[in-house]
């Protein structure tokens, strides 16, 4: 078998579509604790060309969820040719989650809950498997999109 003409070296970011950029930037800034590294108006012809929307307007933020992470989450907010919102069900083939660790669960969802944030539950402690004595919840983000926030087992 051949190699590949080209490898994959990393991730570079993950992105979303939101229907509001303010309210993307409070939930993953202020409730979630992201740095906002970057913003941009985007226009430009090879944005169009490359999500097949001719004359595209997009909003987008980058963030990172710690200062010396390599990878960042990207918000983007199409201006021009909004779609519909999407079913954003976990059992959904296409559908996917973002998942975050972090050193206090318990504490994060008893902050966020005073927030009005959504959870599909409280925090739910991990019985097997290779991060079994861990916790792990479900949060929605403002748009719906499934936040996974994970707890290594402390030794």
């Amino acid at each position: 078998m051949n190699a590949p003409a080209r490898r994959l070296i990393g991730f570079h970011h993950i992105g979303l579509t939101v229907t509001d950029l303010e309210t993307s930037i409070r939930f993953y800034r202020d409730l979630l604790g992201m740095t906002v590294v970057r913003r941009r108006e985007a226009s430009d012809d090879y944005v169009g060309e490359q999500t097949g929307y001719s004359g595209l307007h997009l909003s987008t933020a980058s963030l990172r969820p710690a200062p010396d992470s390599c990878q960042s989450l990207e918000i983007v907010q199409y201006r021009s040719h909004r779609g519909s919102k999407a079913d954003p069900a976990t059992n959904r083939p296409g559908n996917s989650h973002l998942c975050f660790e972090v050193l206090d669960l318990r504490g994060i969802y008893e902050q966020l809950r005073s927030h009005g944030v959504r959870f599909r539950s409280e925090p739910v402690l991990i019985t097997s498997g290779p991060n079994e004595g861990g916790l792990v919840i479900y949060v929605y983000d403002p748009d719906d999109y499934i936040i996974e926030l994970f707890q290594g087992a402390t030794v």
